[in-house]
């Protein structure tokens, strides 16, 4: 609700944050308590957002720092996995229901429609109407919004 409420209030960036998720150990305790708020929080502040027609204007990231492996370690955990991960997007022009990308039948490696860092970060300054081939300059050195060579991917916009 209070992220709900910044947007309306015209804050322009809001991050909600859960902690916890870095479970190297014990992954399956942990997530039991951790996963359905954060569902329950996701899918309202969606309704919220629509409802007040605040989702056509606002982009919402769902995603962590890192990828975890596809396998649970010997504590019952899993590690840092940077080959493959899932991220969610809704709301600004992002068309909805659609998975784009898959990965091999162990989440291993990605079978197709690979996403970088770079065409991921186009992607998101695309949809909030920012051009990610804009440059700012340190000195005289361009540094890009987005990697040069990054890709929007058109497939997920409307």
């Amino acid at each position: 609700m209070t992220a709900r409420r910044l947007v309306e209030a015209g804050v322009s960036f809001v991050e909600v944050g859960q902690s916890s998720y870095d479970s190297h150990a014990d992954n399956f305790t942990i997530h039991r308590g951790l996963v359905p708020p954060m569902e329950q929080a996701w899918a309202g502040l969606l309704v919220d957002l629509q409802e007040r027609g605040l989702l056509e204007k606002t982009l919402v990231v769902w995603t962590g720092e890192i990828g975890r492996t596809p396998s649970i370690n010997n504590r019952a955990g899993r590690d840092h996995y940077v080959r493959c991960w899932s991220t969610a997007l809704a709301g600004c022009g992002i068309k909805g229901g659609q998975a784009y990308g898959s990965s091999d039948e162990n989440g291993i490696e990605i079978k197709d429609n690979p996403v970088t860092e770079g065409d991921f970060f186009a992607t998101i300054y695309q949809a909030l109407s920012i051009d990610p081939k804009i440059e700012n300059y340190a000195g005289l050195r361009p540094v890009p919004l987005a990697p040069f060579g990054s890709k929007v991917v058109a497939d997920l916009l409307g």
